[in-house]
């Protein structure tokens, strides 16, 4: 009887170590969360595309209106404007003083077609055409890459190049 009495001690304490370690066990571990995750809209190219035609469609108004101030507020603040034969002009300051001196010279309207746009919700690059007017005569045709990026909530002019589809002479 006496054995009986210390193997029985001995479960008690047994089953009372287990108890104890489980409990704290429980406390310790932190319950597991399931967070579903957010759906995110997925990026629509198309759309985009549509988005950079339509800022198009202002750039040219601007330069019909003469307003080289709108058209600099179209570029990112740290957006590079590299026409050719001269070192790229950088930020919007620079790039209206640019746009103020090709109005000046007597450009009256650009018609800015769009080719391809490519590129994801970051980053996008458009390959497009330029013909450049002076009053009715066309004065260049060009070809350019336009990367856009978005800027307060729109997609604006990063870097813009473009290059003469004249041969040099």
């Amino acid at each position: 009887m006496k054995n009986l009495s210390i193997l029985s001690n001995q479960m008690i304490v047994v089953l009372t170590l287990c108890g104890l370690t489980l409990g704290f066990q429980s406390c310790t571990e932190k319950a597991e969360t399931k967070i579903e995750p957010v759906a995110e809209a997925e990026f629509d190219l198309a759309e985009a595309k549509a988005e950079i035609e339509e800022a198009n469609k202002n750039f040219m108004a601007l330069v019909a209106a003469g307003d080289s101030v709108g058209i600099a507020n179209l570029y990112t603040t740290d957006a590079k404007l590299m026409f050719a034969g001269k070192p790229a002009d950088v930020g919007r300051t620079n790039i209206q003083t640019a746009f103020s001196q090709i109005l000046n010279s007597g450009v009256t309207k650009v018609d800015l077609k769009t080719k391809e746009v490519f590129g994801t919700e970051d980053l996008l690059a458009e390959e497009g055409e330029v013909i450049v007017y002076v009053g009715d005569m066309v004065v260049a045709e060009e070809k350019f890459i336009v990367l856009w990026k978005k800027e307060d909530g729109k997609w604006k002019l990063f870097r813009d190049i473009s290059n003469s589809n004249t041969p040099p002479q």
